[in-house]
């Protein structure tokens, strides 16, 4: 059922895929800020208990609903898990985004592909150019793609019917919201979160940049991992991007003019600079790494069926 659930909702996403901030995360956005207004006295336990009041219910009640609908049919709990995953996952958020800021590259439209970069990632990108733009379209489009496929399936499949991937996705707005505000370390309130986020990531982001050096450049992807992953900010996204840009043959990180400087970042990968053409070869990467997750899903299926 797992398999064919996640088959289904990939399909369903590629013929109408939901938008990148779909009715129901805002509402979830809404709710969690209103949550924050409540319970944000700047103390950890607070945080603590709004994470807990934001995901342990709408699990819960994921789960339940799930074993409802399977003592009527298994056909129901499977449509179940299909709409639920259908709004967890997004596949498509990141290659539209992607498609777009590659042709408008082609086409030597530079303004339309910061335009399009900026819009997709809450940054300033009028500076930049078109090294930089590719450079940071891959590395986020690497970020979503484990976000919103990966994280999300990998989730999925550990916890009973779609909650894992309800937990992963909540947990993961969660810690945007609330997280990046307190690496200062004055406001207490988020550092649950982003101690969840952390725990929740340690295997799927190996598993997926293990999966990336398979379907690419092995030895160039270990490589990098090995050398390069521990100098990024979030050692975690490290690997990802590390690994990634390893698989495809390019670099990654290095220097952005942005806000009226050159922001300073590690180098990842090794091979090319980054241009409009490999931004294809990223969503090349991904979708081998997706078929090749489908594969594996499959033949522990297989198993543990004739077993």
């Amino acid at each position: 059922m797992s398999l064919l659930s996640l088959i289904a909702a990939l399909l369903l996403e590629q013929f109408k895929p939901l938008e990148f901030r779909n009715e129901f995360m805002r509402a979830f956005a809404r709710f969690a800020n209103k949550l924050e207004r409540k319970l944000n006295a700047g103390e950890y336990k607070h945080g603590l208990i709004a994470w807990l009041i934001a995901v342990v219910p709408a699990c819960a009640l994921t789960v339940a609903v799930y074993y409802l609908l399977f003592r009527l049919s298994p056909a129901l709990a499977w449509a179940w898990n299909v709409v639920v995953l259908y709004m967890m996952m997004g596949f498509r958020h990141f290659s539209h985004a992607f498609s777009g800021i590659s042709e408008a590259l082609k086409i030597g439209d530079a303004d339309h592909a910061r335009q399009l970069l900026s819009d997709w990632t809450n940054q300033n990108t009028t500076e930049m150019n078109d090294g930089e733009v590719s450079r940071l379209a891959i590395e986020q489009g690497l970020i979503d793609s484990y976000r919103h496929v990966f994280g999300t399936i990998f989730w999925f499949l550990i916890l009973p019917g779609p909650a894992g991937a309800v937990l992963y996705r909540f947990a993961t707005r969660l810690a945007q919201k609330w997280g990046d505000r307190d690496q200062a370390g004055a406001d207490q309130f988020g550092r649950f979160a982003m101690l969840m986020q952390t725990l929740l990531d340690w295997a799927p982001i190996r598993l997926t940049s293990v999966s990336f050096a398979i379907v690419g450049d092995f030895e160039d992807a270990v490589y990098c991992w090995r050398s390069q992953a521990q100098a990024w900010t979030n050692y975690d996204y490290g690997i990802l991007l590390a690994s990634g840009a390893g698989a495809i043959g390019i670099k990654l990180g290095e220097p952005l003019h942005q806000d009226n400087t050159l922001k300073f970042r590690p180098e990842l990968g090794i091979g090319d600079e980054a241009d409009a053409d490999y931004l294809a070869s990223a969503v090349g990467l991904v979708w081998r790494a997706v078929l090749l997750w489908l594969f594996l899903i499959l033949l522990f299926s297989v198993t543990h069926w004739v077993g």
